[in-house]
This record gives C-alpha cells, sequence and structure tokens, in this order.
C-alpha cells in the first residue's frame, strides 16, 4: 500500500510539470506575449479566470463507484479527487467573492443529478460567476459521435435546465475540441481551445458563429506570483485578456491548495484588485469577455 507522502508526491506530479520546467515555461510565455501583436485590442485589459471541476464532490465519486473514470488523474479516483474538489472549491470562491472577481466555472453535468453545495454556492454567491459546461460524464468529444455528442449536450442541457441556467461557455473535457457547430444549438457562445507552450495567447478570437476565449497560461502548483504580476503587467500596457485556468485538484491536496491559494492567488488578486481601482483592468469570465470582443467586431464591421 502506497504511503501518504508517496501518494501526495505522485499526485503532486500529475499534469503539473515539474519546477525547472514549468518555471522555463513561464519565462518563454512572458517573452511571448511581451512581443505578440494584439489581434483585437480592447479599452483595457481584462483578466480572466476559467476553472474545470472534474469530478466536484466526493458523493460524485461514490456514485461513479470510485473509477478514475478518463479525468486525467493517474493516481487518485473521483472519491478522493471529488473530496479534494469540494474542499478546495469553497476556499477558491471565498477568494474570488472577497475581492469581487468573477469567474468561468465549468461544471461536469453529471453534477446536475445530485444534492452538492456547488451550484447553490455559485448561484447565491455575492459576485455573478459564469457557470458553463465541462462535458457531462467528463468523456473526450474526440471520441464522440456527432449524435453521442448531441445526446451528451442535450442531457447537460436539461439537467442545467432545474437550476434555471443555460450555459454560454463550455470547456472541453482534456481540453479535445469537437463537434464545435453543436454547441450553438444549445445556447453556448465561447468556448477556450486547447493551449500550450507553443500556442497560448492573450486574446480571443470568432470561431464561427462562436468566440475563443483563448488560454493564456495554465497555473499549476508552481505558478511564480511575481511572473504572474508580469504577465498582468503586458496584458495592461497592450490591452489585452490574460486568460488563466486550471482544474480544482492542480496544486495538490487540500492543505496544499489553502497554502498556494493564500501565498500566490490572493496576493495575485490584491494586485489585480488595485490595478482595477485605477481603471486600467477590469475582472472577466469567458462569457462577458466573449461577448465585449463580439461587440467590438460589431462596430468595426
Amino acid at each position: 500500500m502506497e504511503t501518504e507522502g508517496k501518494r501526495d508526491r505522485a499526485f503532486l506530479n500529475v499534469r503539473s510539470l515539474d519546477f525547472p520546467t514549468y518555471a522555463v515555461s513561464q519565462l518563454l510565455h512572458l517573452l511571448t506575449f511581451s512581443v505578440e501583436k494584439s489581434k483585437l485590442k480592447f479599452p483595457k485589459a481584462m483578466l480572466i479566470f476559467s476553472v474545470d471541476i472534474d469530478v466536484g464532490t466526493k458523493q460524485l465519486g461514490l456514485i461513479n463507484e470510485g473509477k478514475k473514470n478518463g479525468v486525467g488523474h493517474k493516481y487518485i479516483n473521483e472519491c478522493e479527487l471529488g473530496e479534494i474538489e469540494e474542499q478546495t472549491f469553497q476556499m477558491l470562491l471565498k477568494a474570488f467573492n472577497y475581492f469581487k472577481v468573477p469567474a468561468t466555472f465549468a461544471l461536469r453535468g453529471q453534477l446536475t443529478e445530485m444534492d452538492n453545495p456547488l451550484f447553490p454556492l455559485l448561484l447565491n454567491s455575492p459576485v455573478k460567476h459564469d457557470i458553463g459546461s465541462h462535458g457531462y460524464s467528463h468523456k473526450t468529444f474526440q471520441c464522440m459521435s456527432r449524435k453521442e455528442a448531441e445526446a451528451e449536450l442535450e442531457t447537460i442541457a436539461v439537467g442545467m435546465k432545474k437550476y434555471s441556467i443555460i450555459p454560454r461557455s463550455f470547456v472541453f473535457p482534456k481540453n479535445a475540441v469537437a463537434h464545435l457547430e453543436l454547441l450553438e444549438g444549445f445556447g453556448y457562445e465561447c468556448y477556450r481551445e486547447p493551449g500550450s507552450l507553443l500556442n497560448d495567447g492573450m486574446y480571443i478570437q470568432k470561431k464561427g458563429s462562436l468566440y475563443d476565449v483563448h488560454p493564456s497560461l495554465y497555473l499549476t502548483k508552481n505558478a511564480n506570483l511575481t511572473i504572474l504580476k508580469e504577465f498582468l503587467n503586458i496584458a495592461i500596457q497592450k490591452r489585452v485578456p490574460l486568460h488563466l485556468w486550471f482544474h480544482l485538484w492542480n496544486f495538490g491536496e487540500t492543505n496544499a491548495h489553502k497554502e498556494k491559494i493564500a501565498s500566490v492567488l490572493v496576493p495575485f488578486l490584491k494586485y489585480a484588485k488595485a490595478k482595477e481601482e485605477k481603471k486600467i483592468l477590469q475582472f472577466d469570465t469567458m462569457l462577458s469577455a466573449s461577448r465585449k470582443a463580439r461587440q467590438l467586431l460589431e462596430n468595426a464591421a
């Protein structure tokens, strides 16, 4: 049986680049963003957070009999992952609400079929967050036929309707984009393309009838506060969006999340808030940012 320490080390290494690699990645991102030309210049910079909720609660993990179920984690089953995410969600939401920062929370559709704290907390939040979709069962859309994808989107729509929600933002499970032509029919306005060192960017672009709110940086346990501030400074200088995304489990187990939120996210939000007060930055969700991009393009037409 694995010791807790071994399991934690395995957990922290999954889909979270090791420190040297991630440090180099951040520096290369910084260089790229500093020379990247703006595709669409906004009145002011935008800071966007999107959060992928793969499981969300321990209860959902139990319903799925603890299967890994392709959620992107090699070592932790859905029961453990759900428990970590449920606890981390509340810490993260508290931080966003304290600084009055709206975010896009992409929830797995299966959560609509059970009692859970996520929807009530978001719907009753003092900040209007964007409740988006992260698929129904976290199955990869690239592995689905058109008919299967349509059925999954219909199931999500029915489930979200119980909460009087029509999701407008879509985050593909495992970032595997497919069947984009189906999203508009279900009310979606925007989605997030896959990101990587080679194609991350600070921009939003129209793709057919939808808007790709492009990822700028994937946050992990190795995110550096000083460099994050520099990313934001570049966005402010160029008047472009900075889109940060992550999973609730990206920073490790609960204590690790608590420390990372306190040492990196909170000071970063405080720094960003000061920029907002100077009226050189605004906080946006994927949805609100995509609507601003649409308005810019329509005004330019």
